[in-house]
């Protein structure tokens, strides 16, 4: 059994920004994969997700390296996906939690392509919401991810 894991924030407000991309994918997963995997959209904010990702990890004894997390990276462009494998947070504050809980970084990353050519700040950034032409892509984006993810499964 694994857990998969994907980051962002709760509520309205952030429900379709760069941040939430790896909530939206596992919204699709939940439609695509078996029930023997456990899948979490963490409650809290993006920069404390590591104490609910230890609390399950704890509670149904998986071990770190089964635990699969799903995040934006804004130094990544748009739409390309780069999975990552025991290494730092690269400055990603949500991630830099969940090895901080853990202490541990030997877990998979799905890293999701959020960034801009234009640049702005990271912490811009990640709360915007997709432009138009960006929206049209998404759902093919996810798709990819969701595919890359079964792989890492199999």
């Amino acid at each position: 059994m694994k857990l998969i894991t994907g980051l962002g924030n709760p509520g309205f407000r952030y429900k379709k920004t760069r941040h939430n991309i790896g909530f939206m994918v596992i919204d699709e997963l939940k439609k695509q994969i078996d029930k023997q995997h456990i899948l979490l959209k963490p409650t809290t904010y993006m920069n404390n997700s590591g104490k609910p990702i230890k609390s399950v990890i704890e509670k149904n004894k998986i071990l770190i390296q089964d635990l699969i997390v799903i995040h934006d990276d804004v130094d990544i462009p748009f739409g390309e996906i780069k999975i990552s494998k025991d290494s730092s947070s690269a400055g990603h504050n949500g991630v830099q939690s969940i090895i901080n809980e853990l202490k541990s970084q030997d877990f998979t990353r799905i890293r999701m392509g959020i960034g801009l050519e234009k640049k702005i700040k990271a912490g811009k950034i990640v709360l915007e919401k997709f432009t138009k032409q960006e929206k049209t892509q998404l759902k093919k984006i996810i798709n990819n991810a969701v595919e890359i993810i079964k792989k890492e499964l199999a």
